[in-house]
């Protein structure tokens, strides 16, 4: 009969099983085979008239039993005795070569009654799990954590000691080591014709790649060079066609040959590319699909300069050089002192810093700017307020809530008495000419509110190189105003200052009412002129809800035709609403409610998990931010200008498109790295990912991550990046189910540390984009 069984898998147990029933060993014939061919051991029996294949270790060996009868291995009609054993030998059956399966089998083992020698002699039952759990520690070392199962470990050694299975490791051992000498012999010729291949192969230069930064664009700049050479079209436009495709299926990158824009059927131009296509060290395969051309890479050769490259730059892996480190303002968060910090400003300022964070990684000279909207009519109005209202102790607890219901109160007396508003202009009048009693009343609001908002933002991950607002427009405003008058843009209108733009579809602009005080877009317009004075901004970006287009759109305007050469260097970008954002009481949004309620839900998912909890050292601040996680990503996984509904119910799953879900695929690899106990190797053998198909998907997938954040700097979509991590998150999730560390031989482990540790940088670093703190433990 002729076994034939994978490398990884030898049949201990069954040759040992042959030794005990005293089978001729002319009856025994091994035929070992890589993993890939074989993917578990079968047998086909000799000399009957219509071989039947048998499939799996079990069956051959309740078959060895039924062929050569020995009543104490399988008595079948001992029904206790049998039930028994095919108890464990489902559990065999069942199990999967991995470590958490095998210490499962171990532990079914050790705990069963019949097991263990039963009256002295092993059972069928002994020799399959002894096989299975021996295939295993030849090279992964299982038994070293199975040393909490003594009755399991004291059977082990006396199953070894035996002389039909001290004769099954000898006979074994010897073919398993003759294979892999004869497949090593192969993989080593099939490594000498890649690599004369090859040899010849040089890396063109292209416009807008870089190797040197981006690993994968070697691969494009090869394949671009090629299919040039076949097609006759410029490299460059080549090289942008060259895509991912949307199923990993599909190769590792794919061609649309109708992008190309050529003469003749699509779809036989492909079939032809692949015919003429000359496979090489960077692609192995290429495969045509009606229109488009799929190409899969030498995923090891990737490997190679990719986790360099990572271990060389860990946390500015994916960042490049392009902005030339120009300078850059980005506007963004903005909030009203004595008013909540509402779900507008959250978005403005998550997708703000977001804008800052991508500018900052495609090499500009970000300055993040917070213009808080600080002075007006209302400032008058919130002075007169405290004036009847204030708390001196409530302002110091929690300034922007105390001035907030300190706004609403008087705001209240206003609609009954239009005297109030009286008050408030002239208070602002006072503030405007410099009144140094009013100036100091207002001064005081604003510095303690922005000791709270530091404290907000810090929360968020966020910070601010400069905290500026509308109070801080010094003389640009005076000078605006003069250069609108110079250039004849202004119209009096009922004694205020208009500038009137019908013309452009923009209608008529308040710049000076008509007692004499400015408007917001008055100090926009001195703002503007001031910080291109100060910063020489190469641009400017605005960070506003979609709601402001209009008023955007007529600073932009007004800035153009004061002749500013710098017009054309600013920017809104917009976005839409956020719905449903109210605390569950439905009581007023302040963001810190949101946060506190976000953290102590968060808190209770965690506390259901009674073992991990204990582990974590300071559950609440892990909540908190594993709850501000799910509020961003929440945020961020909405394109830009789209509304959406803030959505309590979903926001803390660990499935799908969830913040939480991001935070545990990044602790769950630096739970790989701590369980190991093993440093990174720099200099792992990589050829020992293999073949897998799952590791070339996450190696291609860490690999596609520099070109993600070029492709954002255009686009400033936070959706993403929040796509890229999920994806590079379930990529990770497919390795880990075939792929482990743990229990591996060490050139393998070493290998796919490497590879876990790279994934791990990578979503790391995808998640600071997003303004998260990944999380190592929870």
């Amino acid at each position: 009969m002729a076994l034939s069984f994978p490398l990884n898998n030898a049949p201990y147990g069954l040759v040992a099983l042959a030794h005990a029933l005293k089978a001729p060993s002319s009856t025994l014939s091994l035929k070992p085979a890589s993993p890939e061919v074989v993917a578990q051991t079968t047998m086909v029996p000799q000399g009957t008239v219509k071989p039947v294949k048998i499939t799996g270790t079990v069956a051959i060996a309740r078959f060895l039993a039924r062929s050569f009868p020995n009543a104490t291995l399988y008595n079948e009609s001992d029904l206790a005795s049998t039930t028994a054993q095919d108890i464990l030998l489902d559990t065999v059956r069942h199990t999967i070569f991995t470590p958490k399966h095998l210490a499962t089998l171990a532990a079914a083992a050790n705990h069963s009654e019949t097991f263990l020698f039963s009256k002295d002699h092993p059972t069928l039952a002994d020799y399959a799990v002894w096989g299975t759990i021996t295939a295993y520690t030849k090279s992964h070392s299982l038994l070293s954590s199975l040393k909490e199962l003594p009755k399991f470990m004291s059977w082990m050694e006396r199953m070894d000691q035996r002389e039909e299975t001290k004769k099954a490791v000898a006979e074994l051992d010897a073919v398993i080591k003759k294979a892999t000498e004869a497949l090593a012999a192969e993989a080593a010729a099939a490594a000498a014709e890649k690599a004369k291949q090859s040899s010849v192969i040089e890396i063109p230069t292209i416009a807008g790649s870089d190797p040197s930064i981006d690993p994968l664009d070697a691969f494009k700049n090869v394949l671009a060079a090629q299919l040039s050479a076949l097609l006759d079209v410029d490299i460059k436009i080549l090289y942008d066609a060259l895509e991912a495709p949307r199923d990993s299926n599909n190769g590792h990158i794919a061609l649309s040959v109708p992008r190309l824009r050529l003469k003749g059927n699509p779809a036989a131009i492909a079939a032809d590319i692949v015919s003429k296509f000359q496979l090489n060290d960077y692609v192995l395969e290429a495969k045509a699909d009606g229109p488009f051309v799929n190409f899969f890479l030498n995923h090891i050769k990737l490997a190679q300069s990719l986790f360099k490259k990572i271990y060389d730059t860990k946390e500015r892996w994916g960042c490049n050089h392009l902005g030339g480190n120009k300078k850059v303002i980005v506007e963004f968060s903005s909030p009203n002192i004595a008013k909540p910090f509402h779900a507008g400003h959250l978005r403005s300022t998550i997708i703000g810093s977001f804008v800052r964070n991508i500018l900052d990684a495609n090499g500009f000279d970000t300055v993040s700017m917070n213009y808080l909207g600080d002075w007006g009519k209302q400032y008058g109005l919130l002075a007169v307020g405290f004036e009847r209202y204030g708390c001196e102790e409530k302002l110091l607890e929690d300034p922007i809530k105390h001035l907030f219901d300190v706004y609403v109160q008087i705001n209240q007396d206003a609609k009954e008495n239009e005297a109030v508003h009286d008050e408030a202009r002239a208070y602002f009048k006072k503030m405007e000419d410099g009144d140094e009693a009013a100036l100091k009343i207002w001064s005081r609001f604003r510095d303690l509110s922005i000791v709270k908002y530091k404290d907000i933002y810090a929360r968020l991950n966020i910070a601010f190189d400069v905290y500026s607002g509308e109070s801080q427009v010094t003389d640009g405003m005076e000078r605006a105003l003069k250069m609108l008058h110079e250039k004849k843009l202004l119209t009096e209108s009922d004694g205020a200052l208009i500038v009137d733009l019908t013309a452009y579809k923009l209608g008529v602009c308040v710049v000076q009412k008509k007692d004499g005080t400015t408007l917001y877009i008055t100090r926009d317009i001195g703002a503007a002129l001031e910080r291109y004075e100060k910063y020489g901004f190469e641009h400017m970006y605005y960070i506003v809800a979609s709601q402001q287009d209009l008023h955007l759109k007529q600073l932009f305007k007004i800035l153009e035709l004061l002749g500013f050469d710098w017009a054309k260097k600013v920017t809104h970008l917009n976005f839409g609403m956020v719905g449903g954002m109210s605390t569950r009481k439905g009581t007023v949004v302040f963001l810190e409610d949101i946060l506190e309620e976000t953290r102590d839900s968060m808190h209770e998912v965690m506390k259901k998990n009674e073992h991990k909890y204990a582990q974590i050292e300071d559950p609440l601040q892990v909540a908190d931010n594993i709850g501000i996680s799910a509020i961003m990503i929440q945020d961020a996984s909405a394109r830009r200008v789209k509304n959406y509904d803030f959505d309590w119910s979903r926001m803390f799953s660990f499935e799908g498109d969830t913040g939480p879900y991001l935070q545990y695929a990044h602790a769950r690899l630096c739970s790989i790295e701590r369980k190991t106990e093993m440093e990174v190797n720099p200099n792992a053998d990589l050829s020992h990912l293999g073949d897998s198909r799952a590791a070339g998907d996450l190696i291609t997938m860490i690999a596609r991550y520099p070109q993600i954040v070029r492709d954002t700097s255009r686009s400033f979509e936070p959706v993403n990046i929040v796509g890229y991590a999920m994806k590079l998150s379930h990529n990770v999730s497919q390795a880990l189910e075939s792929m482990y560390v743990m229990g591996a031989a060490k050139e393998v482990a070493e290998a796919r540390l490497f590879m876990y540790w790279s994934a791990r940088v990578t979503l790391g670093n995808a998640m600071r984009l997003l303004n998260l703190k990944p999380q190592d433990r929870m």
